[in-house]
């Protein structure tokens, strides 16, 4: 299994680390600051670099048993098991990704309806709704505004299986469930506005979202609406 420093310090840029084994074009290492693609997030970018090389990652995702894969381009050389090695994030795209993903939080905080699915990118972000009513796109984007200006802190906590049973009204996400069977979920809390289970990468704050707009507001079926997220 390989360590995830992403889910304790989501600021974590770069990290020394040892490769545990490689898997087709993909390196495996004992820890990582790459943060693997989930929920509607992508994989990190970057580099592995060793004394002989640095392999260019283009994506990141999960593979068996916990581990996570660092996937290299093309023709990258790769470093064999048990070398010591530097990795590093593209630091700009992955803030962008925090920036994005917390967003989308506001917006579901604002509008509380069951979320059928979202995903996330450097250019756009989205959140669907299971929802018939028409959204003023206008007070939309004052509701959020006003919770980007109230820089409330983002934080995360973890609760045990047990007890997110305890609490269904904590998930939000119609199509898609929290992990279980480790033993513990791990919660975001954006003091004052939202909880819920989400293994994605956030903001110290809310007021780090920045500049934003509201795109287009689309009706995708009877019970379904979505809402597009742009960052300025």
């Amino acid at each position: 299994m390989t360590e995830a420093l992403f889910r304790d310090d989501a600021y974590l840029k770069n990290c020394d680390a040892t490769v545990v084994g490689l898997a087709d074009n993909a390196i495996v290492l004992d820890r990582t600051v790459f943060y693997a693609m989930g929920g509607g997030q992508p994989g990190d970018t970057g580099t592995i670099s060793w004394d002989a090389g640095t392999a260019e990652i283009v994506d990141t995702r999960y593979g068996e048993n916990g581990e996570i894969r660092h996937l290299t381009a093309e023709g990258s050389s790769l470093p064999p098991a048990g070398t010591a090695v530097s990795a590093e994030i593209d630091w700009d795209r992955r803030y962008r990704h925090m920036r994005m993903h917390t967003g989308l939080h506001l917006i579901g905080a604002v509008l509380q309806y069951g979320v059928t699915g979202g995903s996330i990118s450097e250019q756009k972000s989205r959140l669907d709704f299971d929802m018939q009513d028409p959204i003023d796109k206008e007070k939309l984007t004052v509701d959020i505004q006003a919770l980007v200006d109230a820089d409330k802190p983002v934080s995360c906590r973890w609760i045990s299986d047990e007890e997110l049973e305890a609490q269904p009204e904590l998930v939000r996400t119609m199509s898609v469930q929290p992990p279980k069977g480790a033993g513990k979920v791990r919660l975001l809390e954006i003091q004052d506005i939202d909880l819920q289970p989400c293994g994605g990468t956030h903001l110290r704050s809310t007021g780090e979202v920045g500049a934003f707009h509201i795109g287009k507001v689309e009706k995708k079926g009877k019970h379904n609406r979505r809402v597009n997220l742009h960052l300025d």
